[in-house]
Order: C-alpha cells, then sequence, then structure tokens
C-alpha cells in the first residue's frame, strides 16, 4: 500500500490528521487478518511551496523540511499512528524520477519544451498519448478545458499536458537543483509519488491511497506516467485499488485558511487527548465528509470515555501487556465465524470497506454488554466480554491508555488544568475533616458547573471532565 504523504513546509492540519488515521486503519486491519503488508508513505520534501518558505524564513529547504518533518512525525505518534514500513523522501528518488522520465520519452509520452532563446526547458508529459487519461477521475479529455486544472505554460504542445522536470531559474537556492541529462532543475510534484511507489513496492501494486483532492489531476497522473513509462506490449495496470477519504469540513464549511477556520493538529491536541481525535476521525466512514466542530469532539470524548468505563468496571487494566495479549486472542476468537455475534459482525464491517462506523457500533454494544454483567455481579462474563471489547477496539488502535488518564487529560471546554482540580479535591477533604460539609457540597458543585465531576469511592476522590 502505498499512501501520499506530506508536503512538509509548515504543522499537519486535521486534513493531514484524517489521512494519518485513516490508512493506519486501514493499515491495522489488514494486518489484524492475516496479510502482510508493505505500508509506504512518502514525505515530499522538494516543491514550489517549500522553496518559497525556505526563501521567505531565509533558511536551508533542509532546516525548514527537517523540522516539519518532525512535527509531522510527533503529532503521527501522537494520534497513535504507526511508522510505516517505508518513509521515503522524494529528495531521495531523484534519479528514479529521471529514469521514469526516460522511459516515458523513449515510449514518445514525454518532450522538452524549447525556450525563446533556443535553451531547451522544462520536460512535459504528452496527455493525448495517453488513450485512457481521465479513467480514475471519470474525465474525458474532451471536457477537461485549459485553464482548469493545468496552467498554461509557453512551449507546451498541449494545455493539459503537465509538467516532469522543472528547469532551473536563476533565482532558485542551488539545494532545489540536480543535474540531469535535460538540464539542471527539479522534478515535478506527481513524477515524485510515481518514482518512490514503483521504486518500493514495483510497476504494480494493490492498494493507493489519498485525500480526495488527490484524485484528479495528481493520482491520474501518476497512472498516466507509471503506466506511459511501462512497454507497451506488456503494459498493465499501475494499482489494483484506489481509496479516497473524504473532506475535512468546520461548521459544516470547507476548511479554509482564508475563512479563518484553519487548524493544525497541536492547535486541537491542546484542548483533546489525541486519542479522541482518532476516534472522532474514525466515527466517520473514510469517504464520508468529516464535520469538524467542538461539539463533535465532545461527543467523541464522551463516547469514547463510555468505552473506557466499561473496561474499567470489570476491572481490565489496559496498559496490561497480559490483559492486551489475552484481548488480542479474544478478538480473533471473536471474529471467527461462529465464535461470537459481536466479534463477527465487527469483522464483518471491517470488511465492508472499512465500515468504522457500524464497528464502533459494535463496541458500544459490547460496553453496554459489560455493565450488564457488572451490575449483575457476573465477574467472569463481564471480564470475558470486556477483553473482546479490547481485542476489536485495539484493532482500530483504541484504548491505549488507562481510563484515568482518558478522564483527566485536557477537554475542550474547562478552563482548570490538572493541578487546580487537584487542590480544590484537597480542599473539599479538609473541609469535610472539619465536617464543613456546606463548603464540601459548594466545592463540589463549583468543580461540575466548570465541567468536571468528582467521584468518592473507597481509595478516595477521583475526578473526570464532563
Amino acid at each position: 500500500m502505498y499512501v501520499c504523504g506530506m508536503t512538509v513546509y509548515d504543522f499537519c492540519h486535521i486534513g493531514h490528521a484524517r489521512v494519518l488515521v485513516v490508512f493506519d486503519m486501514v493499515r491495522r486491519w489488514i494486518e489484524a487478518s492475516g496479510y502482510k503488508l508493505t505500508y509506504v508513505r512518502n514525505i515530499t520534501d522538494i516543491e514550489d511551496k517549500i522553496i518559497a518558505r525556505a526563501v521567505e524564513n531565509g533558511e536551508t529547504i533542509s532546516a525548514l523540511t527537517g523540522r516539519y518533518i518532525q512535527a509531522m512525525q510527533d503529532d503521527a505518534a501522537a494520534l497513535g499512528v504507526l511508522p510505516p514500513t517505508h518513509e521515503p523522501k522524494a529528495t531521495e528518488y531523484v534519479p528514479e524520477m529521471l529514469g521514469i522520465i526516460q522511459e516515458l520519452e523513449a515510449n514518445g509520452l514525454a518532450y522538452q519544451d524549447p525556450l525563446p532563446n533556443g535553451e531547451a526547458g522544462d520536460v512535459h508529459f504528452s496527455v493525448r498519448g495517453f488513450p485512457s487519461y481521465g479513467r480514475l477521475s471519470g474525465k474525458s479529455l474532451d471536457e477537461l478545458r485549459a485553464g482548469e486544472r493545468v496552467s498554461v505554460a509557453d512551449g507546451k504542445r498541449d494545455p493539459l499536458d503537465f509538467v516532469l522536470w522543472k528547469r532551473a531559474k536563476p533565482s532558485e537556492p542551488e539545494e532545489a537543483i540536480w543535474a540531469s541529462a535535460y538540464g539542471p532543475g527539479r522534478p515535478g510534484w506527481h513524477i515524485e509519488c510515481s518514482a518512490m511507489s514503483c521504486a518500493l513496492l514495483g510497476r504494480h501494486f494493490d492498494i493507493h491511497g489519498g485525500g480526495a483532492d488527490l484524485q484528479f489531476p495528481h493520482h491520474e497522473n501518476e497512472i498516466a506516467q507509471s503506466e506511459g513509462a511501462m512497454s507497451p506490449v506488456s503494459r498493465s495496470p499501475f494499482v489494483n485499488l484506489w481509496m479516497h477519504n473524504g473532506f475535512v469540513r468546520i461548521d459544516d464549511e470547507k476548511m479554509s485558511k482564508s475563512l479563518g477556520n484553519f487548524f493544525t493538529i497541536r492547535e486541537v491536541l491542546e484542548r483533546y487527548d489525541p486519542e479522541v481525535l482518532r476516534f472522532f476521525i474514525l466515527k466517520a466512514h473514510y469517504r464520508s465528509p468529516l464535520n469538524y466542530s467542538d461539539a463533535a469532539l465532545d461527543e467523541a470524548r464522551a463516547g469514547l470515555t463510555r468505552l473506557y468505563t466499561a473496561l474499567e468496571a470489570a476491572g481490565l487494566d489496559t496498559q496490561s501487556v497480559e490483559a492486551r495479549q489475552q484481548a488480542s486472542q479474544k478478538a480473533l476468537q471473536g471474529a471467527s465465524e461462529g465464535a461470537s455475534r459481536v466479534g463477527l459482525a465487527f469483522k464483518v464491517a471491517m470488511d465492508d470497506d472499512f465500515n468504522t462506523p457500524e464497528a464502533i457500533a459494535e463496541l458500544f454494544g459490547l460496553a453496554a454488554e459489560v455493565n450488564r454483567h457488572v451490575a449483575a455481579k457476573q465477574d467472569k462474563e463481564a471480564k470475558a466480554t470486556a477483553l473482546l471489547l479490547l481485542g476489536l477496539g485495539s484493532t482500530l488502535g483504541l484504548f491505549g491508555q488507562s481510563a484515568k488518564a482518558l478522564k483527566q487529560r485536557g477537554h475542550g471546554q474547562t478552563q482548570l488544568d490538572a493541578l487546580a482540580i487537584e487542590a480544590a479535591i484537597a480542599e473539599r477533604v479538609d473541609a469535610k475533616k472539619r465536617k464543613d460539609f456546606a463548603l464540601a457540597d459548594a466545592i463540589r458543585a463549583d468543580l461540575l458547573a466548570k465541567g468536571v465531576a468528582l467521584e468518592d469511592g473507597p481509595q478516595g476522590t477521583v475526578w473526570r471532565y464532563l
């Protein structure tokens, strides 16, 4: 599986979070289903916006991209995203890109523009030389008009043709220039993914993923380049299955910097636990639009807390290695036909185009069953059901912390931090010792009004955000 990764010139936003989480979920389920998966997620570390930002900042391209690569990896780790098998950088595969361009030229699908001064210019792909162009996006060559998606440049034979190799400009930094048979320059964006995917997975592989905005022209161009570079006699499909996750919207409006509704992952994680953001993303089907709002995050947090509370009620320690191993075995047994109705229903949902909303509904059904067993003091049944809940949820990358940790971590609406809450609890304990129950009740009521609930038990008082 190859997934188009980030262009690293800024912090990742929540649209990137969706790509990271969705294809991590796909990866986890494929592996849980018994397949061996090679997962490649690339890094675009040379591109127009990167060059412009580095020049604007007065820093080297490598300093800029190195900083944001680390930030991206930190964000991914926070969201519980497993590292891919390979994470290639575009700058490491320029020779492979040039190799594909040469193959395209040999097949009559690439040509170099002449510049007005007689020198050689950019290298372009000849779209009309590839008859099946448009089959992924459902667009025909006749309906693709110049200026809509592809810029018109001097020297191009057709306005639909796209760039494979950009001739260096005098104003560009040395870091952005490579020597080639076509003159000094750098690769176009589309050829980068063709080179990295083919180099690591071969000319024909199973799954290619990315955001819905990449279907056209990026993925359409990848198909044309990758298949066009093959021998016309033995040409085969580049990819078996294309997957595109839906757009993220903010309060039912398209996410956009110009609208002021653009959030980075880091901004969101200042207010919400990372697992809450992951759960929010997985609650929607990966292909559907995802509407981001504080209310939706609060709802996700409440739902995830319900699942954790059921595990806690059954006495299950989600951080125990032994418990997680038992849960994994239980999940495999539960997902086999006839072993568990819920486990089988979960598997059917996930096998049906990764239907996470239906799968998560089965998790809530298990949580309700756990709570019924706990109420009836059926400890053995409660634990067995909780193990299945933990095991199935773990295949989605959930339950990576303790229930207490989730309940006591940041919440979108509260203004109180953990130290302030603990101080108020200590003051309440002292008031109860002095038998000032009116003050103790007032402290509880004040915390509740601020979004913090207290629970008194044999081991003392614990708190959680509402």
